[in-house]
């Protein structure tokens, strides 16, 4: 489904569960609470997938679209939009300290991290 709507947003999500098990294991030995750095880190992680997820759709859809500043529009409104929700969800997370907040924080840098090692992994996949 998700190569559908994007041939790299598959590798790219892959990339993003990588970093996520990498950040993990190294840092869960560096912490106190394991638990909390736990669920930040898988929460980051979930966000950072979802936010690839969006994106990928939003780009799928305006590049559809045939009237080009309705287009640019959407994509200015859904990216706002999107940076608003994860604001909300990390306001909240901290202040209901449901985990925690920095492991959290690296988490959703999954997203920026698995966008670089993405075609990386498509040259390693494609070596096989």
């Amino acid at each position: 489904m998700l190569k559908r709507i994007n041939e790299a947003l598959p590798g790219l999500v892959v990339s993003i569960l990588l970093y996520g098990v990498m950040v993990e294991l190294i840092g869960v030995w560096f912490v106190k609470d394991r638990i909390a750095y736990s669920i930040g880190v898988w929460f980051g992680i979930a966000i950072a997938v979802g936010m690839a997820i969006n994106l990928a759709t939003v780009i799928f859809d305006s590049v559809t679209m045939g009237d080009t500043a309705h287009a640019t529009r959407r994509i200015v409104t859904k990216s706002i939009l999107r940076y608003v929700v994860v604001v909300i969800l990390f306001v909240l997370f901290g202040y209901f300290q449901w985990g925690n907040l920095i492991a959290a924080f690296l988490g959703l840098l999954g997203l920026k991290i698995g966008a670089y090692l993405q075609p990386l992994w498509e040259k390693v996949k494609g070596r096989r």
